[in-house]
């Protein structure tokens, strides 16, 4: 493979991050430019994969769907087995695999990320679209997110040893995860998938029924609203958790990082501002405060660049 390949593939995988992942790649743009690429091809990757199980052409069958992560995963131990995959997924697999070998990082993180996906797919031995308790639901963000943040830690590099940042990153992907979470509730709904664990909405007397009738409705009662309440609070301790894993880094990604934490956690304050009625609406950060976070950021990482020179 030719240097100009290798540039080709992780220009696709930025495409891939800049077209699906509006706050993500802005928060991209905020790190040093000699970052970016890895981090590009892994969101590429985990949003390859979630398009595989998420959106799924007319009534393909969920066989169909279990056999693609086979696949994925079949191609990730050699790269010659690329049968019946499609070709977009080449560019991926080239920048991927270059980002692994140059940053030493364990495919165990990338199994236990297929793995979370399975969990999403009916028909498969892991499959399942309910989370009785949070100690459940961490068991499926483990791989889902967490294993991002750590897939995503040693691109950034860090002043501590590797191992004592392992968990403030792993707690930021599962903040983030999450996030999307709370943001998603009805969507995943339409989807017959309920990620909130069941335990913590029955606390607040919040059954499927009550869910699904105000989805219908587009109202959000009481009760809902309550529970969504106390499991932003619960969010926003992961975000404190990983908020310890900042000064962690090299200070030249320090501020591309805080603007992603804020920006994410900024999901969680326009929950709140509407009051937990997210059921008939899906609730985004204002496009003014996520410049404004961008600038400052921006701002801070010029001013660490010029220290350091």
């Amino acid at each position: 493979m030719t240097g100009s390949d290798l540039e080709d593939a992780y220009r696709d995988c930025r495409r891939i991050a800049a077209r699906d992942g509006r706050t993500f790649y802005l928060a991209t743009r905020l790190l040093p430019p000699q970052r970016r690429p890895g981090i590009h091809a892994l969101y590429a990757f985990a949003r390859q994969v979630d398009d595989v199980v998420d959106v799924r052409t007319g009534n393909r069958p969920w066989a169909d769907v279990a056999a693609d992560l086979d696949r994925v995963q079949a191609r990730l131990e050699d790269p010659s087995a690329s049968a019946g995959l499609t070709q977009s997924w080449t560019p991926v697999f080239v920048a991927l695999r270059d980002t692994i070998a140059r940053h030493d990082i364990p495919l165990d993180y990338f199994w236990a990320f297929l793995d979370s996906m399975r969990m999403d797919v009916p028909g498969t031995a892991r499959y399942r679209n309910r989370y009785p308790t949070m100690a459940d639901l961490r068991g499926y963000m483990y791989g889902s997110a967490a294993v991002i943040g750590l897939q995503v830690l040693p691109i950034l590099g860090t002043v501590v040893p590797l191992d004592e940042a392992r968990a403030p990153a792993a707690a930021l992907g599962e903040a983030f995860q999450l996030t999307n979470f709370l943001r998603d509730v009805g969507e995943d709904l339409d989807r017959d998938r309920i990620y909130l664990p069941a335990d913590e909405l029955a606390a607040f007397g919040v059954t499927e029924d009550l869910l699904r009738d105000g989805r219908c409705r587009g109202v959000t009662e009481p009760p809902v609203r309550a529970a969504l309440a106390h499991l932003v609070a619960v969010n926003r301790s992961i975000y404190r958790d990983a908020a310890r894993g900042i000064p962690m880094l090299e200070p030249r990604v320090r501020p591309g990082i805080a603007a992603a934490h804020r920006l994410y956690g900024g999901i969680l304050d326009e929950i709140a501002a509407c009051d937990y009625d997210i059921l008939g609406r899906r609730v985004v950060v204002p496009r003014r405060r996520r410049a404004a976070v961008a600038a400052g950021a921006l701002a801070k990482g010029a001013a660490v660049a010029a220290a350091r020179r």
